[in-house]
C-alpha cells in the first residue's frame, strides 16, 4: 500500500492503527480480507452523522424533508465527489481486473471505499472524532444546502391541519362517474365532522378527486376561519 501520510492530512485525521486504513483501502477484488465490513460500518455511521447535522441546522423541516436532503448528501455520486476531492482513488488496493478497468475512477468503488475509511475512523478513533471528520467533509455541502419545504398535497394538508386541532380526521365518499373509459371523471365528497361540512371535488382518478374535495374543505375553511 502506498504512503498515506498525504491522505491522513486530507482527512483531519491520523490513524493509531494503520491497519484500519490499509483495510478499509482494499477492494473486495484484491482478496477476502477487504473493506466490505467497514463499509457497513461506515454507511451507518455517515448516515448518523449527516441525519443529526441536517436535524440541528434546519429546525422547521419535517421528517419527510430531511430525509430527502439526507439522501442528496450520502448518494453514491455525492460520496465519490467527496473521495475524489480526497484523491482516495490513488490508494486504493485492487485486483487486477478492477485495476485494469479503471476501479479507481468508478464511484461505486470510490463511495464504497469513502464509507469504510469512515467506519475506519469510528473504530480507531471513536464517535467523536468520526463526527469531526465526517462534518469535515461534509462542511461546504451542508453550508450550502437550502431547506425548501414540500409543498404538501391537499388531502395531506388537511389531515394535519386536523391533527393538530385534535379534530377527527375527514372522511371521503365516491359519489358517481361519468365520462367514458379514456376519459373517466371521478366525483368524491370529503366530510368534516368538526367542523361540520362536506365539500366536493372532481378528477381523472378517484385519487385526483380527493385531492380537489380536501382542497375545497381546505378553501372553505380558510375562508370561513374556522
Amino acid at each position: 500500500m502506498k504512503d498515506t501520510s498525504r491522505l491522513q492530512r486530507a482527512l483531519a485525521y491520523e490513524f493509531s492503527d494503520t491497519k484500519l486504513l490499509a483495510l478499509a483501502l482494499t477492494h473486495r477484488s484484491a482478496g477476502s480480507k477487504n473493506n466490505e465490513r467497514l463499509e457497513f460500518l461506515g454507511d451507518s455511521i455517515v448516515n448518523h452523522i449527516v441525519a443529526e447535522a441536517l436535524y440541528r441546522k434546519f429546525p422547521e423541516a419535517d421528517e419527510g424533508d430531511m430525509s430527502r436532503m439526507r439522501a442528496s448528501l450520502v448518494k453514491g455520486d455525492t460520496l465519490a465527489e467527496v473521495a475524489r476531492e480526497l484523491n482516495l482513488g490513488e490508494y486504493l488496493l485492487l485486483g487486477p481486473g478492477e485495476r485494469k478497468s479503471g476501479g479507481h475512477r468508478r464511484d461505486s468503488i470510490l463511495a464504497d471505499a469513502l464509507e469504510a475509511v469512515s467506519g475506519a475512523i469510528l473504530l480507531d478513533g471513536g464517535v467523536e472524532r468520526c463526527r469531526e471528520c465526517i462534518l469535515a467533509l461534509f462542511q461546504s455541502r451542508l453550508e450550502e444546502l437550502a431547506f425548501e419545504p414540500t409543498e404538501k398535497d391537499p388531502k395531506t394538508a388537511l389531515q394535519e391541519y386536523l391533527q393538530g386541532r385534535h379534530k377527527p380526521l375527514p372522511s371521503y365518499e365516491l359519489l358517481h362517474t361519468d365520462g367514458n373509459d379514456h376519459n373517466p371523471q371521478f366525483h368524491v365528497k370529503c366530510s368534516l365532522q368538526k367542523p361540520s361540512l362536506e365539500m366536493s371535488g372532481t378528477g381523472g382518478s378517484r385519487r385526483k378527486a380527493e385531492q380537489a374535495a380536501a382542497q375545497a374543505v381546505l378553501q372553505r375553511i380558510s375562508k370561513d376561519g374556522k
